[in-house]
């Protein structure tokens, strides 16, 4: 065969298979196959699409904040120290020695009074605003007497009663006591114990000047006899008065707290005095504005107190007298009747230091230790004998009385009100017996214990002060400061003792049921 004629279509292979491209679909047949099945592949399509653009967006928004993240410096991590645990020590033999008392934090200091809801814009004016703290004078006063602390009765009302039940002498007394005492208060609101003469006319001048150093204690004792009164800074006929010495008593507190300076070896008194003033004028006016410099004062008082004992004549120093704690208590025990901040075991420390220095057989109280008479200043010694007086008995008699203690459940109550009875106020001026700052301890501890003690006590009082009130000219209403402790408070402190001791009737309600 001629290979060049040679025609392939022409040969014909037999074969059992099928031959592919004579039954392979045309293009017409794939469409319609696949339009078959176009749903399916239509949805899978779209939710491919929409997954693929969610993914899109969430890594393109990540690197977004990465990239800002990356631009901003952030501060090195905070190194936390991990405090070491310590080693337990080895076990040692019990020491005698007392662990020291925690010194107690102060109180947070509000000037809102919770039980107040008046506007205090509608009772604050220019004469009580609030005022820079100056240091100012020093007063050093020692054994002056002032309020107590404890239920605070109808002052206004026990007046009325005093006059209505006979007491018309001591009523008039009490009046013309504090009519003295506001001819000679200085226009800034001070007592000054030494310059109170200058409002009395150039020819009929008071005598009588106390130590200089006592302003503090003089303004705080004269204004507890205006609020024992009944007037204070809205009401009553002396509320120019009081709002006057009061300002100007916070005006000498310092930062912290303290009244006046550390100076001298008696502060303390004029501090507790001046403290119990403003407590009482802002627990009895109801001034919001008070609360923060009565309970800094009181904060004052708490911090002082030696470790496990009471106070004397520095904070903290270690010694501890009757006298002292007695004001500490009567300052503490009126901040807590008021709703301040008072730490209780100030008050059972101060319980347990009186029955520390009490006779049991006698109730006597010492200054410092069982049997240990009165202070007194080195030159009336001799003229005011301790033995011829029982102010401290008394001062642990009303301590016990305001600390809740009662005659009929504990007998040492009687038994110094019995031997109180045996010393009763009498105007002598030639026995050294005129002690005014017992007689105000022991009118109020006596009209507590009320029966036989209060009616011996009470027939002394009102012959002892009426009868030697001053009658007549610039003296007119003062006591002569002839007393135990004349010399340092002078005409001004005779004077608003004297009307605290009268103000017994009313000035605090009946504890003893």
């Amino acid at each position: 065969m001629d290979p060049s004629h040679f025609d392939p279509t022409k040969i014909h292979v037999e074969s059992e298979h099928e031959r592919i491209w004579e039954h392979q679909p045309t293009f017409n047949e794939i469409m319609a196959e696949q339009m078959r099945h176009a749903p399916w592949l239509g949805l899978s399509i779209l939710i491919h699409v929409i997954v693929i653009g969610l993914l899109w967006v969430l890594l393109e928004g990540d690197a977004r904040n990465k990239k800002k993240t990356a631009e901003i410096t952030a501060p090195p991590p905070e190194v936390v120290e991990e405090i070491p645990e310590e080693e337990p020590e080895p076990e040692e033999e019990p020491e005698e020695e007392i662990e020291p008392e925690p010194v107690l934090q102060d109180a947070e200091i509000s000037d809102v009074n919770e039980d107040d809801t008046e506007d205090e814009s509608e009772v604050e004016d220019d004469s009580v605003s609030d005022s820079e703290f100056d240091k100012d004078a020093f007063n050093d006063v020692t054994g002056i007497g002032g309020g107590a602390g404890g239920k605070f009765g109808n002052r206004g009302g026990g007046r009325r009663r005093l006059r209505t039940k006979g007491g018309g002498q001591q009523a008039e007394a009490i009046r013309l006591g504090l009519e003295w005492l506001k001819k000679h208060q200085d226009e800034d609101g001070k007592w000054d114990a030494d310059g109170f003469m200058r409002h009395d006319p150039p020819g009929d001048q008071c005598t009588g000047p106390g130590n200089a150093v006592n302003d503090i204690g003089l303004t705080g004792l004269a204004l507890l006899a205006f609020l024992g009164d009944g007037s204070n800074m809205r009401q009553g006929p002396y509320k120019d008065v009081v709002k006057k010495g009061i300002k100007w008593l916070k005006e000498q507190m310092d930062e912290d707290g303290l009244i006046g300076e550390a100076s001298g070896n008696s502060y303390m008194y004029n501090h507790a005095i001046a403290t119990l003033a403003l407590v009482e004028a802002y627990g009895l006016s109801k001034y919001r504005i008070l609360k923060r410099y009565a309970q800094k004062g009181i904060n004052y008082i708490q911090s002082s107190r030696n470790p496990y004992k009471v106070w004397r004549y520095y904070p903290r120093d270690g010694d501890n007298d009757s006298s002292m704690t007695g004001w500490m208590v009567f300052a503490l025990n009126s901040a807590k009747e008021f709703k301040l901040t008072v730490d209780k075991k100030a008050l059972d420390y101060s319980l347990a230091w009186f029955d520390e220095v009490t006779d049991p057989s006698t109730g006597q109280v010492g200054y410092t230790k069982v049997g240990e008479g009165s202070s007194r200043e080195e030159h009336m010694k001799e003229k005011f004998p301790a033995e011829r007086t029982e102010s401290l008995t008394a001062v642990g008699l009303l301590c016990r009385i305001f600390l809740g203690q009662k005659p009929d459940q504990d007998p040492i109550l009687r038994a110094a009100a019995d031997t109180m009875l045996k010393k009763v106020p009498t105007w002598n001026e030639n026995d050294g017996s005129i002690d005014l700052y017992y007689w105000y301890y022991g009118s109020y501890a006596m009209f507590q214990m009320g029966r036989k003690w209060w009616d011996g006590w009470k027939k002394g009082l009102e012959k002892a002060l009426p009868k030697s009130q001053r009658k007549y000219g610039a003296s007119k209403g003062s006591w002569d400061p002839v007393s135990a402790w004349g010399d340092a408070g002078g005409r001004v402190y005779s004077t608003a003792i004297g009307v605290l001791c009268l103000e017994v009737y009313y000035r605090y309600t009946t504890l003893i049921r």
